[in-house]
Parts: C-alpha cells; sequence; structure tokens
C-alpha cells in the first residue's frame, strides 16, 4: 500500500489538462515552473514525471520538498526523511499547519501503510501540506 499525498486514480483527462496547463509560456519559462510541474505531476500520480523534475533540480529547497513528499508517497520513508532534512525549513511549511512536522508526519503515515490503515485525517495533513507547497510555488508564478 503506497501512501497516499492526494487521491489516487487521475484519469487520462487530467493528466492531458497538466499537460496542457505546464505548455503555458508563463509557466514554462518561470524559474518556479518545474516546482508547480513536480506538485502538478504528483498531484496527477505520475510519480516517475515529479521524480525527473526533483532529480534534474536537486539542491533547490522547494524542488527537495517535493522530492521528500514524493518518496513518502511510494512509501520509501527513509529516504523521504533524508530529503526532508536536506530541505529544512521551508516557508511553505508555515502554511502546512500549526504543528506541522514533515519527520513526524512520515513516521505516521509509515505506522498506519506498516498497520494497513489509513485515516481521513491523516490523508488531510498530507493534502494540507501538498497545497501549502503548490501554492507557494504558484504564487511565485
Amino acid at each position: 500500500m503506497a501512501a497516499l499525498v492526494v487521491d489516487r486514480g487521475a484519469t487520462d483527462e487530467l493528466r492531458l489538462l497538466v499537460d496542457h496547463i505546464l505548455a503555458k509560456p508563463a509557466i514554462a519559462r518561470h524559474a518556479q515552473g518545474p516546482a508547480l510541474a513536480a506538485g502538478l505531476w504528483l498531484y496527477v500520480d505520475q510519480l516517475d514525471s515529479a521524480h525527473r523534475i526533483c532529480q534534474a533540480h536537486e539542491g533547490d529547497a522547494t524542488h527537495d520538498y517535493w522530492h521528500a513528499i514524493l518518496h513518502r508517497r511510494e512509501g520509501d520513508f527513509s529516504n523521504s526523511k533524508y530529503w526532508f532534512r536536506r530541505v529544512g525549513r521551508h516557508e511553505a511549511m508555515t502554511a502546512a499547519g500549526e504543528n506541522y512536522d514533515p519527520v513526524s508526519l512520515v513516521d505516521a503515515v509509515e505506522q498506519a501503510v506498516r498497520e494497513n490503515r489509513t485515516t481521513d485525517a491523516l490523508l488531510a495533513r498530507q493534502r494540507q501540506e501538498w497545497r501549502a507547497l503548490f501554492d507557494w510555488c504558484a504564487a511565485r508564478v
């Protein structure tokens, strides 16, 4: 069972919409364009596409943040924690919730996966985290 950030099962239509959005010149040429792309590909469950973008921009805190979320989503929890340690503190983390701690979120997801259970609260925390980082990126385009 992979750990969810957002709902799985994105339709082909949604993937085509993401392609269309990412082709817009304002996004494609903007410095935050790749980070937005990584977040959108993660949202529509295209983990390989998101991963390629994150790897191409390794060392940039925003891309490393997406990279950490992506590895948690894959169920690669130790790798997720590694990337969160590389990120340190990111401005978007303040919008992820008052008690947001990315490493303890990884631990909570890992425990839920181990126990083969998911809670609405845990999914909501992951969605809030995704939304905070995505909104941070979008505000800079």
